[in-house]
């Protein structure tokens, strides 16, 4: 068998399409689908069928996933093995996927505990889109995902949500801009100029209702996906911005804005995915006790 032509087949069942595959694995459609149609030719089975636009995979195509997992993670750990089977001090290698809602002082503090183990840590961090990072969690290319949200159940991938915690969330200005609001808060933030996470953003849905539920009609002057962004833009003055509790005080200092005050009505939760059920890697075991034990606490 060629396991060129079986890799190809595993992330594109992983993947849900030829299109996602091929952006992984640095090749065109056309090249991947080929090779995809050599593999079943060799079986004698149809792996894929079209479903409208879309591949589902067929009895075998199931059938085959299931081996392929296999063979796949032991080659995983058979690589992890003999990395760490040579004498000396061993630098255990730590690939994390960060989701890219996730602010990155969060995910300064949730890491910060695997470089303080007793062995050598190489920490390598990587960045994207929630679903991207599932697919590269799946082909063992990381060891944890940090997310704003857990893996929903309908992802076909063999993974586990560890839950981290969870934090209210708080409003922030400059001082100048605070003292032209009018009455308390929340009521203060009505026809005051705002700036909010975008649409993609966890906690988006859950102001937008806030809004609603309070009757508030904020000046919407920007959205923005990249939180330290929409920071900056609340440090010049351009408006008002929410950012999770647990950073109030590095946002004083790093920002020199105000806070204006908070509400546990919104709450950002965050998660470890990770293709271990039970805990068990040094680095995912020191990040959960810690976020849970001080980061996040009660």
């Amino acid at each position: 068998m060629n396991f060129k032509h079986l890799h190809y087949f595993w992330v594109t069942a992983k993947a849900g399409g030829i299109v996602r595959a091929g952006e992984q694995l640095h090749t065109t459609p056309q090249t991947l689908s080929g090779q995809i149609k050599l593999l079943e030719a060799w079986l004698g089975r149809q792996l894929f069928r079209k479903s409208g636009r879309q591949l589902e995979l067929t009895d075998e195509g199931r059938l085959a996933l299931g081996y392929a997992d296999q063979i796949f993670t032991l080659g995983a750990e058979m690589e992890t093995a003999l990395r760490q089977a040579s004498g000396g001090r061993k630098t255990l290698e730590f690939r994390v996927g960060v989701a890219d809602s996730v602010a990155k002082s969060v995910v300064y503090r949730l890491l910060a505990p695997a470089l303080s183990l007793p062995e050598p840590v190489r920490l390598i961090c990587s960045e994207g889109k929630f679903p991207d990072l599932l697919a590269q969690l799946a082909l063992h290319r990381l060891d944890l995902v940090l997310a704003d949200e857990p893996m929903s159940g309908r992802v076909s991938i063999k993974a586990f949500n560890h839950p981290l915690g969870s934090t209210p969330m708080s409003f922030f200005c400059t001082a100048a801009l605070k003292k032209t609001l009018k009455g308390s808060f929340p009521q203060c933030l009505n026809d005051a100029p705002m700036l909010i996470q975008g649409a993609a953003s966890s906690v988006r849905k859950q102001l937008d209702s806030w809004f609603i539920k309070h009757q508030i009609h904020p000046r919407i002057i920007g959205e923005f996906d990249d939180g330290a962004l929409m920071k900056a833009f609340g440090r010049e003055g351009r408006g008002i911005f929410m950012s999770a509790s647990v950073l109030e005080a590095e946002t004083l200092a790093q920002y020199g804005v105000e806070m204006i005050g908070g509400t546990d009505e919104m709450v950002e939760d965050f998660f470890a995915v990770s293709v271990e059920r039970r805990i068990t890697h040094p680095c995912v075991a020191a990040i959960t006790q810690a976020a849970r034990d001080k980061l996040f606490t009660s």
